[in-house]
């Protein structure tokens, strides 16, 4: 049974993770600050340390160094994203930002001790005896719908099966047929890539299945098609709900055969192919407006992968993000930069409606228009929302200080019960910003949580004094 180590000076919030690793089977020791879980325990012992960011003493990051070869798991707020970058820069295995979703935080448990395992276990299998595990290259991810797409891939990459990916435009389609070719026997054979709304209509057949001599005019030589060109490999149809009608009667017939006729030709040739096929649109729906054969739907969709959009991908924006940064950085011949603190709220909160080649782009426009070795949110070209900065200033003097701590710890509270008692009680006599800030959250995420779990705030409670407002 895998032990693991909380370090966490908010009492309430310590026994409730306490609680939620042991119902999941975990060991768990616990710890206030770096320094008690260095007198308390030998810190090698442990398979995985979760830190919180701010402690007394010294910060979490502290532990990084002190624990040998044992992965950390940073804890951090929103307000706290720059630190937390910096958190894994310093060595930390992965961060999770409050309030975190407990699937996310054991998804992410789970995959750290797994990769661990892994590297553990490498030296021992001698002469590469066991199978190697399926290569995710570009891929990056540890919310629990990526994991989901990863296990997915995983299982699906050792048969021969027909995979149907659907995702919003720009979630990583072809980077998810690539990661199932790559980790299947069809490796060392080509994969073929054709994006079905960017071949005209009335060349897509001759470009999927190829053409003999004289077939029609301009077809002056025989030519294969990328179908017989992927023999042996795997096919990636990307944008398949744009294939015209009369091209899907013909890939319905080489799906269930497995042959092809090029046109022109009386003869048919056997291929072996692995289809992948990708979509934004819903199929479903278009089988329903006769826009999509529904034999063909029912072919292709045998391991259907759906990739979530970034905008519900939490912690992730970030790290790609950073790995966006680095490769164009690399490909402009720029020196190392980095994301402004406003930069990385920015980047949080935005919604991504191009996913991550939106992202992508951003990131590459940034490092060829900065001057500076920081990036700021005008450089990516997106909003941000003054007022999710607002805690991360110095306390004013004289603010009101109430501890968190004042719940028993015994009290067998989950995180959103502690979060809405804790509202309760102390907003009356407490603004936005000090609830935020006690909590470890932005004003946003506090107004978001509020409407989610109907307690909008009301009237006559701490008012907010600052600028534009008037002091109560």
């Amino acid at each position: 049974m895998p032990e693991i180590l909380v370090i966490e000076d908010e009492s309430v919030i310590r026994a409730a993770l306490r609680r939620f690793l042991e119902r999941n089977k975990f060991r768990v020791a616990e710890a206030g600050s770096v320094r008690e879980a260095e007198d308390s325990y030998r810190l090698d012992r442990f398979d995985l340390i979760i830190s919180d960011l701010r402690l007394p003493g010294a910060p979490g990051t502290d532990i990084i160094q002190r624990c040998g070869d044992v992965p950390v798991l940073i804890m951090t707020s929103y307000a706290s994203l720059r630190s937390a970058v910096d958190a894994m820069r310093l060595g930390a295995v992965d961060y999770i930002a409050k309030p975190f979703d407990y699937d996310d935080l054991l998804g992410a448990i789970k995959r750290i001790l797994l990769d661990r395992k892994s590297a553990t276990s490498a030296p021992a299998a001698g002469g590469g005896a066991s199978a190697p595990e399926p290569g995710f290259s570009g891929m990056i991810g540890s919310c629990t719908p990526m994991l989901q797409v990863q296990e997915r891939i995983r299982k699906a990459a050792p048969t021969p099966a027909t995979v149907l990916v659907t995702g919003e435009t720009g979630t990583g389609k072809e980077l998810v047929a690539r990661a199932i070719h790559t980790a299947s026997q069809r490796a060392e054979k080509p994969l073929v890539c054709v994006n079905c709304a960017a071949i005209p209509e009335t060349l897509i057949e001759s470009e999927l299945f190829g053409y003999e001599k004289g077939a029609f005019t301009g077809a002056a030589a025989n030519r294969i098609g990328l179908i017989e060109a992927a023999d042996g490999g795997t096919l990636f149809l990307d944008e398949i709900g744009e294939l015209p009608f009369e091209a899907q009667a013909r890939l319905l017939r080489f799906i269930q055969e497995g042959e092809i006729r090029a046109i022109g030709s009386v003869q048919s040739r056997k291929v072996d192919v692995r289809l992948i096929a990708a979509t934004h649109r819903n199929l479903k729906t278009l089988c329903e407006e006769g826009r999509f054969r529904s034999d063909l739907f029912y072919r292709i969709n045998v391991l259907p992968i759906a990739l979530p959009p970034l905008r519900d991908r939490g912690g992730d924006v970030l790290c790609i993000a950073e790995a966006l940064l680095a490769d164009a950085c690399r490909r402009h011949e720029r020196g190392p930069l980095h994301f402004s603190r406003d930069a990385l709220h920015a980047i949080a909160g935005h919604r991504w409606p191009g996913n991550v080649r939106e992202l992508e782009n951003a990131v590459e426009r940034a490092v060829i228009l900065c001057e500076s070795a920081e990036i700021s949110h005008e450089a990516l070209g997106i909003d941000l929302d003054l007022s999710d900065l607002a805690e991360l200033g110095p306390v004013e003097s004289g603010a009101v200080e109430v501890s968190p701590r004042a719940e028993d710890p015994s009290e067998d509270l989950s995180l959103e019960e502690y979060f809405q008692r804790f509202v309760l009680q102390n907003q009356d006599h407490m603004s936005e910003t000090e609830l935020a800030r006690k909590l470890g959250v932005s004003r946003k995420c506090l107004w978001e949580r509020r409407q989610r779990f109907g307690m909008p705030r009301r009237k006559g409670g701490a008012e907010e004094a600052g600028p534009g407002r008037r002091s109560a």
